[in-house]
Order: C-alpha cells, then structure tokens, then sequence
C-alpha cells in the first residue's frame, strides 16, 4: 500500500498541488471547509486553468465535517491553511496522523511552531511555497504559475526528521521545483521580506503586483517595507538566504536584497494581472494574513525596543479595509505614507 496523503485546505494552491499529486498517482484525499467548493469537485472533478494548458481531475474531496468517519491514519498531511487557522487545523487533524507520519505547513507566515506544538517537532517538517494563483469559483482554479514556474523550500525543525525532507520534498516536485535547506525558519522569512513588499502594500492600493510596482512612488514604499521585514531577520541572528532558485550571490548585498526578490517575484511567477491572496481576500469578504506577515515584522521590531512604521502603516490600513472603513485604491497610499511618518 502507498502512502496516504491528506491536503488539508484544498483553495487554490491546496486545489493545485493536490490535482498534481492525484495525476502523479498518490493517493490523496483533498479536506476541504467550504461546502460549496466540495461539493463543486465531487460532482466535476477540480479543473486547474494555467497558461499553458487547462486541465480537469476527478479527486476525492471530505467536507472537515465528514473527516470524523475515517477508518485509516495519514502518513503524509500537506497543510494550506490560512497562517491564522494553523493551530486549530493541526488540532483537528492530529487524531487522523500516524505516529511517524509528516506534516508539512504549506503556507505564508511562521506557521511552524503552531503546528509543531500540537503534532510535535518529531512530525512537523517546514516548508515555503511560491505559487501565484487564484480562486472565485468552486472548484476551478486560475493557477498563474504553472509547475515550470512555482517553487518550494522544505527543511527540517528537529534531528529526528533530518534525512526525510524528501519525503515531502518528493511529492512536492509534482508541483513545481524544491529546494531542500538547512534553515527552513531563516528561508521562511526570507520569503516574509518577499511577502511584506508585496501581499498587503499592493492589495491596499487595489491593484495587480506588477501594475503596482510599476508606479515609482509605490514601488520605493514596496520596498522600505520589505526592507524592514529584512531588518527583522537579521535582527534574529538569521542569514540572508536565496529563495526563488537565486543563487548566494544574487543576495550577498544586504543592500539590494529586497528589491533583487521583488524583481525575481515579479519577472518569473506572476502574470501582469496576478493579484495577491490578501487582495483576493478582501474581494471575498474575508480577512487577510496581515497580521502574520506585516504584522510579524512590527512585532518583532517592537521586541528589540525599535520601531517598524513602514509595516505599521500597512498593517494599520488593513485593518481599516477590513473593518469596511475603507476599500481598496490608490488613495490608501497616501494614507500609508502619512501614517508611516508619524
């Protein structure tokens, strides 16, 4: 018998990578919270659309509801989760996991102690995932990135797991190129400063990654941004690390390290029209990972007595969004601005 595998949180990248591994002949069960989304794929399978091809899976889908009558245990839990329902979804699926089994949080954020403190260091394997993608429909998925364009990093957080990234890093070659690294927790904020330029500061002004970048003013606030979540990481004692199949050199300047990420984002895994998962989102009615990403920077900053007000600023005007006392545009970039000097 193979292994049997769960996708925990089956929107757009979960849809994605397990369509990939359920191709690749895994057997893979998608979990899934929205009913409408399950419901959706049982009756037609999931249909991956990327630029390249347009592809549809017969899957097999369990409401979370439904995951209470499992005869079996996985050996394998690809968690894609929200960074914010990291806690409560590794409790809800620790019952149904072998003892040796992994489980690998594919997600923005430091979801790793989250989930290691209810699964265990000993079944907890980081990982960081680069996939542009999006989902407004159930069941049918806008992937920009196809695998030839999408990137993950999986290390392990505890000696008994050293030896079987490839467990994970295995599957995940379905999906897109794997790096496997030592410091999983110093790459994984080596894509918080990625994701601090670019989630929330373009999804505040409403507009694609690209678009937004493209405008100089923005562009500068895009990278003091990141710039602070850079500070952070080194302020921890972590190295500055290639993500995004960069070499060391490409990122031996701490200097122009931030903007040599956010032209790599830019020029290789996203489309001119890619917006980011904070602006989808809000284009739903939810709330975002502001906090686990900007939000993280400017705590860490504020636990070295010091100040981060760019991500501040950002996190600030999110949360107004978030409240419906604002929308989306480029008039929140003033407003970020002013905050941000004060």
């Amino acid at each position: 018998m193979g292994r049997k595998i769960a996708v925990l949180g089956t929107g757009a990248n979960g849809a994605s990578i397990g369509a990939d591994l359920t191709m690749a002949g895994e057997d893979v069960v998608f979990i899934e919270q929205w009913p409408a989304h399950v419901e959706a794929m049982r009756a037609h399978g999931v249909t991956i659309r990327t630029p390249s091809e347009t592809k549809t899976v017969d899957v097999r889908t369990m409401h979370l509801c439904e995951v209470a009558t499992l005869r079996h245990k996985f050996d394998v839990v690809l968690m894609l989760m929200k960074a914010y329902d990291s806690r409560w979804a590794a409790q809800f699926i620790e019952p149904y996991v072998n003892s040796d089994a992994l489980v690998a949080g594919i997600q923005n954020g430091m979801s790793i102690d989250d989930i290691a403190t209810v699964v265990g260091s000993h079944r907890t394997m980081g990982c960081v995932i680069e996939i542009t993608s999006a989902m407004f429909e159930p069941g049918i998925i806008e992937r920009h990135s196809d695998p030839s364009r999408s990137w993950f990093a999986v290390g392990s957080i505890d000696s008994t797991t050293k030896g079987r990234e490839e467990e994970i890093a295995g599957l995940l070659r379905n999906s897109g190129s794997v790096s496997i690294v030592d410091d999983i927790r110093a790459v994984k904020w080596m894509k918080i400063v990625s994701n601090s330029t670019t989630l929330a500061t373009t999804a505040i002004v409403g507009l694609p990654m690209i678009e937004a970048a493209g405008i100089p003013e923005m562009r500068r606030f895009m990278l003091q941004s990141g710039q602070e979540a850079l500070d952070a990481t080194l302020m921890l004692g972590n190295p500055i690390l290639p993500i995004f199949g960069l070499t060391p050199n490409a990122v031996s300047e701490p200097s122009t390290v931030v903007e040599a990420l956010l032209d790599t984002l830019l020029e290789g895994f996203v489309l001119p029209k890619s917006i980011t998962t904070i602006l989808q989102d809000w284009m739903k009615g939810r709330r975002s990972e502001v906090e686990n990403i900007n939000g993280l920077v400017a705590s860490t900053h504020r636990d070295f007595g010091l100040r981060a007000p760019v991500n501040e600023a950002v996190v600030e005007v999110a949360h107004r969004i978030e409240r419906g006392e604002l929308e989306p545009g480029m008039a929140n970039l003033g407003i970020m601005l002013d905050l941000a000097t004060r």
